[in-house]
């Protein structure tokens, strides 16, 4: 099993925050030989008639010594992930977890922006210090 990001907890302790139910910790994901481990997956319930949102979240510290090269290797398998989940449980939205400081620095870049419309990358931005969520980037 891979190693938990550093920041693991704090953004599990966001989810709960919002009343999100950590279903999977990690979400683990067959496809074929190939073995998969999402972080977390949650579910919250909505109005009965509506029934459950079911999410997954990718965590990322970016604390490398690239905060651009984190975000090529987060990406690659964000998207990978993300076709995993579409096969295999396609009611569930894959989300990159990312800290509040890089949001602010990485994300704010053009390229950053061009890439996360271009591959329609939802983001949860927490963080890790008030272990909280400040926004959903759908």
């Amino acid at each position: 099993m891979p190693a938990k990001d550093i920041f693991h907890d704090a953004v599990k302790h966001a989810l709960q925050k919002e009343e999100w139910i950590v279903t999977d910790d990690p979400l683990v994901i067959k496809f074929g030989k190939d073995k998969m481990s999402i972080d977390l997956g949650a579910e919250k319930l909505l109005a009965a008639e509506r029934g459950k949102d079911k999410i997954a979240v990718e965590i990322k510290s970016f604390l490398g010594d690239s905060q651009l090269f984190d975000y090529h290797a987060a990406l690659g398998q964000f998207l990978n992930y993300r076709l995993a989940l579409r096969l295999k449980d396609p009611d569930r939205v894959l989300f990159l977890a990312v800290p509040l400081k890089t949001f602010q620095s990485l994300f704010s870049r053009d390229f950053a922006q061009a890439s996360v419309r271009e591959y329609h990358v939802k983001l949860i931005i927490y963080d890790p210090i008030a272990e909280v969520i400040v926004q959903w980037q759908n």
